[in-house]
């Protein structure tokens, strides 16, 4: 009879163990401030069952390349444009499973305090890829300083500047590369997370910056295969948790906005 017993403990004890076993959830992200949200909500994860595996990378193809191979189950990162355009010219078909996130983009100079200073000439460097290449254009559009031939096109290039009346040299490089160059060009054009990275305050660095109706959210990635998954339904809701808002407002003062 004892012995029953003690088979039977154990054998509840091996269902419990396994009902309590956790996930593991692997996400590919960039430093900042997508890896410090998603270690934030590591143990809220890690008291429902899943353990968050966070990965840091510092570029904006290998954490896309990593889901679709099937190498890391999501990535936090990128806003929906550029997934677009990964998407079509990858031939990849990485989906959204939800929006968190503005980073503001904006201008930033170590040589000029305002717009109105570029003179004649001036080197201002942008993102080379589409999205955020065109990205920069159009700020720079609603600052004033070009005009684009479709004022509406988020892939604008260089070449559909329709009119620049100060003669500016537009250099095309990687968006990680943009801050170590800053004093090397009279104007460069940052993403929020690197920007953040290099010790600038968009808030009060930046001379111009876009606004809290940024249309580029930043957005958990994952595939058809697991978007739907309880791990990923799991830390989907906990980055748009009141406690993620919260540490949102308070971290970055503004410099990230909460889109929820």
């Amino acid at each position: 009879m004892n012995l029953k017993k003690t088979l039977a403990a154990l054998a509840a004890a091996a269902t419990f163990s396994g009902a309590v076993a956790a996930e593991e959830l692997s996400v590919a992200a960039t430093p900042v401030p997508h890896a410090e949200i998603l270690e934030f909500v590591k143990p809220q994860l890690a008291e429902q069952g899943v353990e968050l595996d966070v990965k840091v990378f510092t570029d904006y193809i290998q954490p896309n390349i990593q889901v679709d191979q099937k190498r890391m189950d999501a990535n936090f990162f990128q806003h929906q444009p550029y997934l677009d355009e990964f998407n079509e010219g990858r031939g990849t078909n990485l989906v959204t499973v939800t929006g968190v996130h503005v980073e503001p983009f904006g201008a930033y100079s170590s040589k000029i305090d305002s717009l109105d200073e570029l003179k004649e000439g001036a080197v201002v460097a942008i993102p080379n890829d589409p999205t955020n290449g065109g990205r920069a254009l159009l700020l720079l559009q609603k600052a004033g300083v070009i005009t684009l031939k479709d004022e509406s096109k988020i892939t604008a290039t260089p070449r559909d500047i329709a009119d620049n009346p100060k003669d500016l040299d537009f250099k095309e490089l990687e968006a990680a590369t943009l801050p170590r160059i800053l004093n090397q060009v009279d104007l460069a054009l940052i993403n929020t997370n690197y920007a953040l990275e290099a010790g600038l305050n968009p808030s009060e660095d930046a001379l111009v910056i876009e606004g809290s109706e940024s249309p580029y959210v930043n957005i958990l990635v994952a595939r058809p295969d697991n978007k739907d998954s309880e791990a990923m339904q799991k830390l989907a809701a906990a980055l748009k948790s009141d406690a993620v808002r919260d540490f949102i407002m308070e971290k970055y003062e503004g410099a990230v906005v909460p889109a929820f």
